[in-house]
């Protein structure tokens, strides 16, 4: 069994280009588990991402399923965290008040704002997919559309 799982750390170890699962983070629990959903897959993987201690060496350098550009700072994260529900009804519209802060956090430039509005607005139900029940999870799913849009990926 250590065998297999060793195997699949070293297969999945080549792979760079996998995106990891935003509940359970990088690593090569997110590798092995790719694609599987339920409870118990992604329990898996967060045990061996733990077992494994790889996120360190992932993020560094960008394998794993990880980023190591990433910038979700405490500010962002709190604010999000204490606005959901204002922020929510703004991306869902593309405008407010809430959403243009968090552009500031993001630090979009006033330039790019209105695009950023735009892609917020039309990836709505992406970023507040059922699978995004807390904060952190939603600036994840945010922080990937960023990253697929040719303008924002700057920012992300």
């Amino acid at each position: 069994m250590l065998k297999k799982i060793a195997l699949a750390a070293v297969l999945a170890a080549g792979s760079s280009v996998a995106m990891a699962d935003p509940d359970v983070g990088c690593g090569v629990g997110s590798q092995v588990w790719a694609g599987q959903s339920g409870k118990v897959p992604k329990i898996l993987a967060a045990t061996t991402n733990g077992l494994f201690t790889n996120q360190l060496l992932g993020i560094t350098f960008g394998t794993l399923g990880c980023n190591g550009n990433g910038k979700v700072t405490a500010q962002v994260v709190t604010f999000t965290n204490e606005n959901a529900e204002s922020l929510a009804r703004d991306m869902a519209v593309g405008q407010g008040e809430s959403l243009t802060v968090l552009a500031s956090l993001l630090n979009v430039k006033d330039a790019d704002k209105a695009h950023f509005y735009a892609v917020a607005k039309s990836n709505f139900a992406n970023i507040y997919s059922v699978e995004n029940q807390n904060s952190l999870q939603v600036l994840a799913s945010l922080q990937q559309v960023m990253a697929n849009d040719a303008v924002l990926k700057a920012y992300v």
